[in-house]
């Protein structure tokens, strides 16, 4: 079966897109559109691959972007305020009144007054502070809260203390500067009992500030925001790169270059309600199941019939769903359609679509039964099912049989499409074995459950046995994020449309080839067609 080139992966030069449309008469059709993606704007690629990660990871990003703000407003509210008072003091050098002596004196200051502001620190200045205002406090411990800073070519110090009270502060950073005073003069004074030459006078005195200094409220809570979303955005980035499952059309295109064929959106209640399209016929899941069955058509395959196995990479896909209600799609828009339940471990076929399994497909490959008598109409008598039958202890053997070649083959002379529901690829070899016998396998991948290993391992277990991959279809798709179902691709989203024979007339022009049918039963099939 050749690759269609409608349908072709995105993993070649070429992006494919896909518009459904309407022909002459209803018909649904696929319009292909298509754009270059070589033109070297890898840059445009990032982005939106980063862009993907914003839509789909966006609770996550804003959840820590919120805890990083939480954590910035918990640590202010926490954390107890502090203020800052600062006085300025001038250190002159007394000299002769001419330039020269002037010159040297305001030298001199320069070099020495880094020297005095280290002095403000010292016990010899602290602890006059503590005696005169009655701190509770030692000279180590004040000494953490003062500092006095000299820029270079100044005379100036800024004395500077930072204390949990506004009227503190002042206190002791004025207190301090008149301690200081004292002590420079002091020390400044010549062996002689003269008057010191060294003068620091007070330029500004500290007073009562009226804000805190810390905590710095929009400070914090601007960096508690951007580290939040920092660390958000590095989880999801972290998280998607680690994501080893199938989320979506992007994944099974790193994957494989089958095409995608469809997609099913994620319904809680596909258990309690498998007959989506017969149940429900105008929801979103029965109308994608349409879209399904129109795609189907656009395959190109080789003469002869349009059998497919449905299978899976794991349990728990929708295998058996989707190709119950891809048979029933097929057959409303009047296709002759004949689905069979080859599952010979779990089938689930018959309890599916209400019909008796005891007698089945296992019986007709041991020539216990014969294929008329264990074909059962279901519906409207386009659709006929053949049950797995009595569950035998040799299940590979048999569908890997001859008689079971023989059987496709007579199905597909019968009918215009042949869907083989078998179990998954990964736990058993069934489904490898019996899509040699078939045009290809449908390959049902679950996104979100599907890991992009067993994905790769289901493909090349049909690729081993040199069976093909006649397309993909994704279930369990969300409603809602980049990789949602939605309009155009997949479906029409709420919207639903009759069953249109229309559809058909493509799939039997196709089937028939020119070739006459050969009937096994008048009661079913292309005979029973053909008598209505």
């Amino acid at each position: 079966m050749a690759r269609p080139d409608s349908l072709v992966s995105q993993r070649e030069p070429v992006l494919l897109g896909f518009v459904v449309g309407e022909a002459h008469g209803g018909a649904p059709v696929l319009v292909e559109t298509s754009v270059d993606c070589n033109d070297g704007r890898r840059d445009s690629v990032e982005l939106r691959d980063y862009l993907r990660i914003l839509r789909k990871r966006w609770v996550m990003i804003v959840a820590f972007t919120l805890i990083g703000v939480a954590v910035a407003a918990g640590t202010t509210i926490l954390t107890t305020p502090t203020y800052q008072a600062s006085s300025l003091v001038f250190v002159n050098v007394q000299s002769g009144g001419t330039v020269g002596d002037l010159v040297q004196g305001s030298t001199f200051a320069q070099s020495q007054v880094k020297s005095y502001a280290e002095a403000v620190n010292t016990p010899r200045v602290l602890d006059p502070v503590i005696k005169e205002l009655g701190l509770d406090t030692t000279s180590r411990d004040l000494a953490a809260s003062v500092s006095a800073a000299a820029p270079s070519d100044s005379v100036n110090i800024t004395i500077t203390v930072i204390s949990e009270s506004p009227r503190e502060a002042a206190e002791v950073a004025n207190a301090v500067t008149s301690s200081f005073r004292n002590v420079i003069a002091d020390i400044t004074e010549p062996t002689d009992g003269s008057a010191s030459q060294v003068l620091v006078s007070v330029l500004t005195d500290a007073v009562v500030p009226g804000a805190p200094i810390a905590p710095r409220t929009p400070v914090n809570l601007a960096l508690g925001f951007f580290l939040g979303l920092a660390a958000g955005l590095a989880v999801a980035v972290l998280r998607e790169v680690m994501d080893t499952r199938i989320r979506g059309e992007r994944d099974v295109e790193s994957v494989t270059s089958a095409p995608i064929i469809g997609g099913i959106s994620y319904d809680p209640a596909a258990v309690k309600r498998p007959l989506i399209v017969q149940d429900d016929p105008r929801s979103v899941r029965a109308e994608a199941f349409r879209t399904l069955r129109t795609n189907l058509q656009f395959l190109e395959v080789d003469a002869g019939g349009r059998s497919f196995v449905v299978t899976s990479s794991v349990p728990s896909e929708g295998k058996t769903t989707t190709s119950v209600n891809l048979a029933i799609a097929l057959a409303d828009a009047g296709a002759q359609v004949v689905i069979v339940d080859a599952d010979m471990r779990r089938p689930k076929l018959a309890d599916y679509m209400g019909i008796e399994g005891a007698v089945g497909l296992s019986d007709v490959l041991i020539s216990r039964a014969s294929l008329a008598d264990v074909l059962q109409p279901w519906g409207r008598g386009n659709l006929v099912v053949l049950p797995s039958g009595a569950i035998p202890p040799n299940p590979s053997e048999l569908l890997g049989s001859k008689a079971m070649a023989t059987l496709i083959h007579e199905l597909e002379a019968e009918f215009d499409v042949v869907l083989v529901d078998l179990p998954p690829l990964l736990p058993v070899t069934d489904a490898a074995l019996v899509s040699k016998l078939t045009r290809g396998a449908l390959l049902v991948v679950a996104a979100g459950r599907t890991h992009k290993g067993e994905f790769a391992g289901a493909i090349a277990a049909l690729e081993n046995v040199g069976a093909k991959v006649a397309g993909v279809i994704l279930t369990m798709l969300p409603m809602k994020g980049p990789d949602a179902y939605g309009y155009g691709r997949y479906g029409y989203g709420g919207y639903g449309y009759a069953a249109d024979p229309s559809a058909a007339a493509a799939v039997d022009a196709e089937a028939d080839g020119g070739v006459e049918k050969k009937r096994i039963s008048s009661q079913w099939g292309r005979g029973s067609a053909s008598k209505d």
